[in-house]
C-alpha cells in the first residue's frame, strides 16, 4: 500500500514538473518584435569603389521583447523588393541594436542579392531576432525598402568571339583591363580565323548588337586599328595567343586608344626544377577542353622554374612571381620544393590578369 501512494506521490510531481516546464516555454514567446527605426523607406545609396572603408549607413532597431532577461541574438537580412524574403542574404549577426555597413560591405551584399552593378535596385531589410540559442524562437522586425546602386567587383572585360569558338559571345573567352575605369584590355586565347570584341552590357553580360554591345573589329586595313561602327573582322590563323585591346579614345594618357593586337605564344617550363635546366624550355601543350596549357608528365626535383614564351627572355613573356592575390606575374623566379619525382604541370591562363599554375604529382 505504501509502494503505491509513493508511485502515486512520484506521478504526480512528474506531471506537475511537465507542466511548469510547458508554462515556461510559453513565457519565452515574444510579446514584440524588433522595430527598424534607420533607415527609413526610401533611403538611397549609391556605393563608391574608391571609398571602400567609408560608412555609408547604420541600421538602429529598438529591441525585441521576450519577457525574460537574456541576451538576444539579432541578424539582419536583405532581400531582393517585393520577393517576400523567398530568398535571404545575410547582413551579419550581433547582440547590439546597431549595425553599420561601408560602402565595400553593403555592394558585397547588394551584389549577393542580385542587384546589378551601375543600376539602382531595390531592396527590403528586416532584423530577425532570437533568444539565446533557441533559434526556433524568433520575431521579425517590420520590413525598410532602401535603394542601392553597386559597383563592379570584377575587371571590366570584352568578350572575343569568333570562329574560334561559334561566334557566340556570350560563352566566348575573356580579356580584362588592367584596372576599373581603364580601356586596355589583355588576356590570352586560342584563335582560328575570324573574330570580333565585344562589350559587356550594363548587366554584366556579352551580347552583339543590337542587343547588347557595342562590338568591335578592324577598321579594314588590317593594320590593327580597332573601328566600332563600319568595321571588318578581325582574323588570326589558328594559335595560341596574347591578344590585346584598347577601345578607349586616343588622348595624351592613351596613346594606344582604338588599337588591337594578337601575339602569338608558345609557353614553356624552364629552370634548375626541370630536366634540362635554364638551357631550354619544356613546352606545354593547349587543351581546348580546359583552355589550359598542360604538360601531361615532367620530371621534377627541388629548385627554381618559371615559365616563359617563345623560348626567350627578351619578348616580355616571363611569369614567375606570385604576388599577394596569389596571382603569377612578370619577374622572379618560383621555387619547386615538393619530392623529387613526376608532375602534371597545369598553366592556367584562361582568366585574364588572374594567372595561376598547378604542380600535380603522378
Amino acid at each position: 500500500m505504501k509502494n503505491l501512494l509513493k508511485i502515486g506521490v512520484l506521478a504526480i510531481l512528474f506531471i506537475a514538473n511537465v507542466s511548469c516546464e510547458n508554462d515556461d516555454q510559453t513565457i519565452i514567446n515574444p510579446s514584440g518584435g524588433p522595430e527598424l527605426l534607420t533607415p527609413l523607406t526610401g533611403s538611397s545609396y549609391i556605393l563608391n569603389r574608391s571609398t571602400p572603408s567609408a560608412e555609408v549607413t547604420t541600421l538602429v532597431w529598438d529591441h525585441a521583447d521576450y519577457g525574460v532577461q537574456t541576451e538576444i541574438n539579432y541578424e539582419v537580412e536583405f532581400s531582393l523588393a517585393d520577393t517576400e524574403f523567398a530568398v535571404i542574404t545575410s547582413g551579419g549577426l550581433t547582440n547590439s541594436r546597431f549595425y553599420t555597413y561601408t560602402h565595400e560591405s553593403l555592394n558585397t551584399i547588394a551584389l549577393a542579392a542580385g542587384l546589378v552593378p551601375y543600376t539602382a535596385g531595390d531592396l527590403d531589410v528586416r532584423i530577425k531576432s532570437s533568444l539565446g540559442t533557441n533559434d526556433d524562437v524568433v520575431a521579425y522586425s517590420n520590413v525598410v525598402t532602401i535603394t542601392v546602386t553597386p559597383y563592379p567587383t570584377d575587371l571590366p572585360k570584352l568578350a572575343v568571339a569568333g570562329n574560334h569558338q561559334g561566334w557566340n559571345a556570350g560563352n566566348a573567352p575573356l580579356i580584362a583591363a588592367s584596372d576599373f575605369g581603364r580601356t586596355d584590355f589583355e588576356g590570352y586565347v586560342w584563335l582560328d580565323g575570324e573574330f570580333k570584341f565585344v562589350a559587356q552590357s550594363a548587366d554584366g553580360t556579352f551580347n552583339f548588337p543590337p542587343a547588347g554591345g557595342p562590338d568591335y573589329g578592324d577598321n579594314g586595313d588590317f593594320s590593327g586599328i580597332l573601328a566600332e561602327t563600319g568595321e571588318s573582322n578581325c582574323t588570326a590563323i589558328a594559335g595560341y595567343y596574347r591578344v590585346r585591346a584598347n577601345t578607349g579614345a586616343i588622348t595624351a594618357q592613351n596613346l594606344d586608344g582604338m588599337t588591337y593586337s594578337t601575339t602569338a605564344v608558345s609557353w614553356g617550363i624552364i629552370g634548375a626544377a626541370t630536366p634540362t635546366g635554364w638551357d631550354s624550355d619544356t613546352d606545354f601543350t593547349y587543351n581546348p577542353t580546359t583552355k589550359k596549357l598542360e604538360i601531361a608528365s615532367i620530371a621534377l626535383v627541388p629548385g627554381n622554374f618559371k615559365f616563359r614564351g617563345n623560348n626567350a627572355w627578351s619578348n616580355g613573356f616571363d611569369l614567375g612571381t606570385v604576388n599577394a592575390d596569389g596571382y603569377l606575374v612578370d619577374g622572379g623566379d618560383l621555387t619547386f620544393s615538393g619530392a623529387a619525382g613526376n608532375y602534371k604541370v597545369i598553366l592556367d591562363l584562361s582568366n585574364p590578369r588572374r594567372y595561376t599554375y598547378e604542380l600535380i604529382a603522378l
